[in-house]
């Protein structure tokens, strides 16, 4: 195991004298060092007491460092081996900012991406001893390696949907996925079917074609087949974009037999279904056993999207579109308009994280299960007017406020440092105004801290009347909220929401 000596250690951290509490200090400059790589993962630290003489305080000062560290996460000890650095469990970890809070200083509630598993840095590691073995090429593989193709496949298999890799292609995200795919099947004026709400960059996709968007609405009850089918017939929709699985942002989970009526409606109106699958390994609760969408197909129009931002990290930027090995050839060559490929290393780490996935998806589930439960009883203990039905699996509460604008609510908690994603992010046209995605990503106390700061400025808030700020809109940063004679404007997320 490589070692920094004590000399190295004061180095790096420069912890100034007159700092106090010296230990905390002396903490919190260890930690900076580890999340910026300058102190690297795994490396011993030398012993309290050569560390105490070096910077010439007390050992006392030093041990209750190392104390804060390992209660954080950061340091891991065993009798007679030392002291090692680490990274924390992120259930555990609130004080981590780069979890917790982004370069404006706002805790990221708008955001619903977890962070990474630990098997993330073994993964890489692997990853990177395979890379050799591709510098041989160019690099370009636009359908994907064979190696993660063969890997999702697999997993596709494994759920009972008979893939072949040559089904699969990959791509730099599932964002990537589903512009490359609207990309191809729609054009300017075209009806695309959406549930409402639904994931907003998805809208934004559909908008740069200049299609023309056909909302239906679900709760968390889920969908009604008799709606989706009438909008189907109705409207004529050439595309529809759908989230059976634990659907952002209502949770909800849609069963077989309405997969099935779906996807049967949909041969008979000739619409393609683009089913987004970014959360569909991750239920957390028992639930019915659902077979992914594409195995009540037919004739070949269902189009399924993956992801590997919600199972692993949204920092490798992969995702997968399975469909036929024909249209998968005309997306491969449709993707040049946008990137060549997807980077080779990110796809071996993925590769790599496949080959872990039922370690992988447990972690990510008793992560989640903490991080719910947390949020769900601050919510109603800050906020017993809320009204929201827990889901089973996914990420994110969908939350019906008992007053106000979502947006303006959205302004004043932002003043109170957290960014939230208002309700009219997700729909069309400025609806959904009484309403907040609220994601249980972040570790707990992250999101009990959250919840109070929102409470506090609904309290603020109410101070100013019924028609003070809860009332207004399109101020301080965040578009939107009423206009003229009380008319609602058309919200638009300003920042990457997921």
């Amino acid at each position: 195991m490589r070692y920094l000596g004590a000399a190295q250690v004061a180095r790096l951290v420069d912890v100034p004298p007159q700092a106090r509490p010296y230990y905390r200090a002396l903490a919190d400059a260890v930690r900076a060092r580890i999340l910026d790589g300058r102190i690297p993962v795994r490396v011993r630290m030398p012993a309290e007491r050569h560390l105490a003489e070096t910077l010439d305080v007390s050992r006392t000062t030093v041990t209750a460092a190392y104390d804060l560290l390992r209660e954080r996460g950061y340091l891991e000890s065993r009798q007679g081996s030392g002291s090692w650095t680490a990274l924390p469990d992120p259930a555990s970890t609130p004080d981590n900012p780069w979890l917790s809070t982004g370069a404006d200083g706002l805790t990221h509630l708008h955001s619903a991406a977890p962070p990474a598993p630990s098997a993330l840095l073994e993964a890489m590691a692997e990853a990177v001893e395979d890379v050799p073995r591709y510098g041989m090429g160019n690099g370009y593989d636009p359908m994907g390696l064979p190696v993660l193709r063969e890997r999702i496949a697999a997993r596709y298999c494994a759920r009972g949907l008979a893939t072949r890799p040559e089904q699969i292609i990959v791509t730099t995200g599932s964002q990537h996925a589903i512009q490359i795919v609207m990309g191809l099947l729609l054009g300017p004026g075209d009806p695309l079917l959406v549930e409402s709400p639904t994931y907003p960059h998805a809208i934004d996709a559909a908008r740069v074609r200049g299609a023309r968007i056909v909302p239906v609405g679900i709760s968390h009850e889920g969908w009604q087949p008799d709606l989706v089918t009438c909008a189907m017939r109705q409207s004529a929709a050439r595309v529809a974009y759908l989230m059976p699985d634990f659907q952002n942002p209502t949770g909800a989970l849609m069963d077989d037999a309405t997969r099935a009526a779906l996807t049967g409606a949909a041969r008979r109106h000739d619409t393609t279904l683009v089913v987004d699958e970014t959360w569909a390994e991750l239920a957390l609760d028992e639930v019915p056993p659902t077979s992914p969408m594409a195995a009540f197909d037919t004739d070949s129009r269902v189009i399924s999207i993956g992801s590997a931002s919600k199972l692993w990290w949204g920092g490798l930027r992969i995702g997968w579109v399975r469909t036929t090995a024909a249209l998968a050839r005309r997306l491969a060559l449709h993707r040049a308009c946008v990137d060549i490929a997807s980077p080779v290393l990110e796809q071996l780490v993925v590769a790599r994280l496949f080959d872990r996935m039922e370690e992988t998806t447990a972690e990510r589930r008793r992560t989640l299960r903490a991080s719910r439960e947390a949020l769900v009883s601050a919510v109603r203990e800050h906020l017993p007017g809320w009204d929201f039905t827990v889901p089973r699996g996914g990420g994110t509460l969908w939350v019906r406020l008992d007053s106000g604008s979502a947006v303006s609510l959205a302004e004043a908690v932002a003043r109170h440092g957290v960014r939230l994603a208002p309700g009219p992010w997700f729909g069309v046209e400025g609806t959904l105004e009484g309403y907040l995605r609220l994601p249980y990503t972040q570790p707990p106390q992250v999101l009990r801290d959250a919840v109070a700061q929102i409470a506090k400025a609904r309290e603020h808030g109410a101070r100013d009347g019924e028609h003070g700020m809860y009332a207004r809109g399109g101020e301080h940063g965040l578009p939107g909220g009423y206009g003229p004679a009380g008319r609602t404007v058309p919200v638009e997320p300003v920042i990457p929401v997921v």
